[in-house]
């Protein structure tokens, strides 16, 4: 070998690693099945255990380092927070605040009713869903917990609440009987105890705009969402929780508006029904309008 062969050689770019291999060795291929794996992830109905392909790119997120980044940094950029990949979950993503995916509580609201105290109740709705599949802190820490909610037992969660917070504006002197033309001004409590529980009919049809047809939308939306499983038509509709779902709350579980709703006192029981304890002593919180899960407000 002669001189110049020897520099020759020396110019020429060392050759790529294998895919999966050392970090910087991503191919298109790889790139490619790292969005396939994010768009799995965005199709909340689809288990891995169904779907070959899903499942062996659920073993390379686990398996391979290099293309769990690239999958991260895929999510990533698409607006996405991962939650969990897993077998269990699946790819587990939440939307952030500026994501393209983001669904917010207006959008699904107006969608579902035009009038203010509707959209209002629908937030409620979701953040009192939320609050009954999950009430105590180590039932969100728990992988195995299965929360099970009605649509009639997450009614009378509200109302119970809603009896606390007006015992509760008694005991401050506060005003229980607001002008009925400003519903906006309305404490939450006073929004939803007015409202009827199925309507006005004479077979007690549910109505879209009862508290209950208000509940079955949430949970509707959110078997849609992959978060909850229809069981059975007890008690108005009877559901179970799904790990993306416990997922979800988790990562929302601090809101101020599902402190407050926990904090009333109103503790489930696991048939989906509620029942009033005595609560601690708690400082006040306002109730966040438009703080519905798992919306962005």
């Amino acid at each position: 070998m002669t001189e110049y062969d020897a520099l020759d050689e020396a110019a020429q770019p060392e050759p790529a690693p294998a895919a999966g291999g050392a970090p910087g060795g991503v191919t298109p291929a790889d790139a490619a099945d790292a969005a396939r794996l994010v768009a799995f992830g965005l199709q909340p109905k689809l288990l891995p255990a169904r779907d070959v392909e899903y499942a062996e790119l659920l073993r390379r997120h686990r398996d391979e380092p290099a293309f769990a980044r690239l999958t991260d940094a895929v999510a990533a950029g698409l607006g996405l927070i991962v939650l969990e990949v897993s077998t269990r979950a699946g790819m587990a993503v939440t939307a952030a605040e500026d994501s393209v995916f983001a669904v917010r509580m207006g959008d699904y609201a107006r969608r579902a009713s035009t009038d203010s105290a509707d959209r209002f109740l629908h937030g409620l709705a979701h953040l009192a869903v939320a609050a009954l599949a999950f009430p105590r802190p180590e039932d969100l820490a728990d992988d195995g917990y299965i929360g099970r909610i009605t649509v009639n037992g997450v009614d009378a969660f509200v109302r119970q609440a809603c009896r606390r917070l007006e015992e509760r504006a008694e005991e401050q002197g506060d005003n229980t009987d607001p002008a009925t033309d400003a519903p906006g001004l309305e404490a939450a409590w006073r929004v939803y105890a007015r409202r009827s529980a199925t309507g006005a009919t004479k077979d007690a049809r549910r109505l879209a705009g009862s508290t209950t047809g208000i509940i079955g939308k949430a949970v509707a939306f959110l078997v849609d969402s992959g978060f909850l499983q229809r069981t059975g038509d007890d008690a108005g509709g009877a559901y179970r929780t799904t790990p993306r779902y416990q997922l979800q709350v988790r990562d929302m579980a601090a809101g101020a508006a599902m402190t407050e709703l926990l904090e009333l006192g109103v503790v489930p029981v696991g048939d989906g029904s509620a029942t009033l304890l005595p609560p601690d002593d708690t400082d006040d919180l306002d109730l966040v309008a438009d703080a519905g899960l798992p919306f962005h407000s």
